[in-house]
């Protein structure tokens, strides 16, 4: 069953003529995914990619299932379903399940409260954590086979420590540069900038582009000045082909913007008149030759919208606060396919992840020509 959501308007103005011709629309599927095998339920589902095979991974939080979800895994067994699925799940466009692991293992930390997934263009996948011991970055292939760790768990410090991270949020490799940047993140208050192949430090920074502090800010004030550092958490980043870097400050309810040697370029705001936990969860940048939009994913007031890149500007939106297929509770990550297909995932009690098919004709850009 698919049922139709609102769609993304385009502006003339600010988009290309192919673009403004064919605003962006989607159209929930509402069976995707397919039900899991063995019994699995999946908890929070904390993290959402795609690879260059269009297959989709979700990183999800077993550990959040209740009792009464996780009745058959219980001794004895309370209810004839269901038990914890593996935290790293690979579907296929259809919804089917291809691919499972993760978990603890020999020689890393796995992470005590999973967060964020990203495969990069080697086809590698990484994993985050924001546990309030976590403070390690994982690197696994893509039949989790563990490559390597940078940081470590342990009691968190500060967010001039390079030994380790600070409960981070997410992460992305820079094909062009092959660097490692990390939203860091829950505990910390940076980006922070790893080398891909060995795990060296390399560079970071806070709001536009200072040194990052750990300066207590007070809540967030619609009007306020703008902070001069972020706000916990930190909650994604992005690299554009061309160059550019979006952060999401989730709380201020702003995008900020630099170079990838941490110089500041712009910043924009985003549903500015949002409290409680922000409006800037998650980034995607849409897959057309200029990467002309970024989707955002607003877990506070539960809807995917897409922004101008350039700009900020808002063109449209989907989604609304509830349960059914399409709409969202903590929506908290998001990512595209090649054919501008979206997916989605969720936290808190909604515990699920979502396939939004994209309904147009604009021309993408090969994922193979990153």
């Amino acid at each position: 069953m698919r049922v139709p959501v609102l769609a993304a308007a385009c502006l003339l103005t600010a988009c290309s003529a192919a673009l403004a011709a064919e605003p962006l629309k989607f159209e929930v599927d509402a069976a995707w995914p397919k039900p899991l095998p063995n019994d699995w339920l999946m908890g929070q589902a904390a993290g959402v990619a795609v690879d260059a095979d269009d297959n989709i991974w979700v990183v999800q939080r077993p550990r959040t299932l209740t009792d009464d979800e996780k009745g058959a895994s219980l001794n004895p067994p309370r209810s004839k379903c269901c038990k914890p699925a593996p935290p790293v799940l690979v579907f296929n466009q259809a919804g089917d399940l291809i691919k499972s692991w993760g978990g603890p293992g020999e020689g890393y930390n796995w992470p005590q409260n999973e967060h964020g997934i990203h495969i990069d263009q080697k086809g590698f996948v990484w994993l985050a954590g924001n546990g309030e011991q976590d403070g390690q970055i994982l690197k696994f292939t893509p039949d989790g086979k563990f490559v390597m760790q940078i940081g470590k768990q342990g009691p968190q410090t500060n967010s001039l420590d390079t030994s380790r991270l600070g409960r981070p949020a997410g992460m992305m490799v820079d094909p062009a540069s092959n660097e490692l940047f990390v939203a860091d993140g829950y505990g910390n208050t940076r980006i922070i900038v790893f080398d891909a192949d060995t795990g060296a430090y390399k560079r970071m920074w806070g709001a536009y582009g200072k040194p990052p502090t750990d300066e207590k800010l007070p809540a967030y004030s619609p009007g306020e000045t703008p902070p001069t550092q972020f706000r916990n958490p930190v909650h994604c980043v992005q690299v554009a082909r061309d160059g550019l870097v979006y952060v999401c400050d989730r709380v201020s309810n702003r995008v900020q913007v630099f170079r990838k040697d941490g110089t500041f370029v712009k910043e924009f705001f985003v549903e500015k008149g949002t409290r409680g936990n922000g409006a800037v969860w998650e980034l995607a940048l849409w897959p057309d030759e200029k990467e002309s939009l970024l989707l955002n994913a607003d877990g506070e007031n539960n809807e995917v919208r897409t922004l101008s890149r350039d700009n900020g500007e808002v063109m449209g939106a989907f989604g609304r606060n509830g349960r059914n297929a399409g709409q969202f509770h903590w929506v908290h990550n998001l990512a595209v396919d090649s054919k501008g297909n979206v997916f989605t995932t969720e936290v808190d009690t909604s515990k699920r992840a979502q396939k939004f098919l994209f309904k147009g004709d604009m021309v993408l850009r090969k994922r193979s020509a990153q």
